[in-house]
């Protein structure tokens, strides 16, 4: 048996990791000098509600230690698992690959370590397929290739609006110009961004982030974000014109939690999406 494993910065919904049987393990998110684990002892709702008023409380986030994600290892092994794929963020954005690497050595059976080369939900994606692959009997090694795919083929549209707040994380430094006009549309395929547009109201703003979904012309599958609640008219926005597509679109809603949205901020929108597997 397979057992598909990630961790909380891929944005993966618990409802959704229930029904493919992926394992996520919470990332350390320090909040005013208060460690939490993402999804555990911190949700996304109690993330937020910690700027109210306008407050921008210091954020910061650290990956999950070597020693527990061998404890997720291990609780795999126990259940019944010969084999486990792990897929993470991609290790330009995190060292959590190096403690899963460190991990594995401490576990007795075959741990298989896939680099998304993304972040954010575009990890939950590469992790579905593999999941999915797995689910219909297939080997690790096809499992590690359907992720390593998607993870590739994988794109994303998203605005961020509190600037200053993403410039002070420092994982948009190089995609930010100092001056602009209007919100920006951030974008790219395979965790390669730039600015695609800029746009002044929430209608065109979200007819320029779900333009590149459907540029293909493919079935897509799309997951659509939802961060702080100011961001729902974007959701709601996006959800809409994909359910109008002409192409079939399949749509998941995930929330931005704290390991995302310390790089992000309050206002951040968008999503998502990859050719459906024929």
């Amino acid at each position: 048996m397979i057992r598909v494993i990630t961790d909380s910065a891929s944005q993966m919904p618990t409802t959704l990791a229930a029904r493919l049987g992926v394992d996520v393990i919470p990332v350390v998110v320090t909040v005013d000098g208060v460690d939490y684990h993402e999804g555990v002892d911190l949700t996304a709702d109690e993330f937020w509600r910690r700027f109210e008023g306008g407050e921008l409380p210091a954020v910061a986030t650290s990956q999950p230690s070597p020693g527990t994600i061998a404890e997720h290892y291990r609780a795999a092994a126990a259940a019944g698992a010969t084999e486990i794929v792990s897929v993470h963020v991609g290790a330009e954005h995190s060292g959590t690959l190096n403690s899963a690497r460190l991990a594995a050595a401490e576990v007795d059976i075959p741990v298989h370590l896939v680099d998304s080369g993304t972040a954010s939900f575009g990890v939950a994606c590469a992790a579905w397929e593999a999941a999915t692959v797995a689910a219909a009997g297939g080997s690790a090694a096809e499992a590690i290739a359907r992720a390593e795919a998607t993870a590739a083929q994988t794109g994303t549209t998203f605005v961020i609006q509190a600037l200053d707040f993403a410039r002070q994380g420092g994982r948009f430094s190089a995609v930010l110009p100092d001056e602009h006009d209007g919100v920006m549309v951030i974008g790219g395929m395979g965790g390669a961004l730039d600015v695609l547009s800029t746009g002044t109201s929430i209608d065109e703003l979200c007819d320029q982030m779900v333009a590149p979904f459907l540029e293909s012309g493919r079935a897509i599958r799309a997951g659509v974000a939802l961060a702080d609640p100011a961001t729902l008219p974007f959701t709601e926005g996006i959800e809409q014109r994909l359910r109008d597509a002409s192409v079939a679109v399949d749509i998941v809603r995930y929330r931005v939690g704290p390991s995302i949205a310390a790089h992000t901020g309050p206002g951040t929108a968008g999503g998502f999406w990859y050719p459906i597997a024929e």
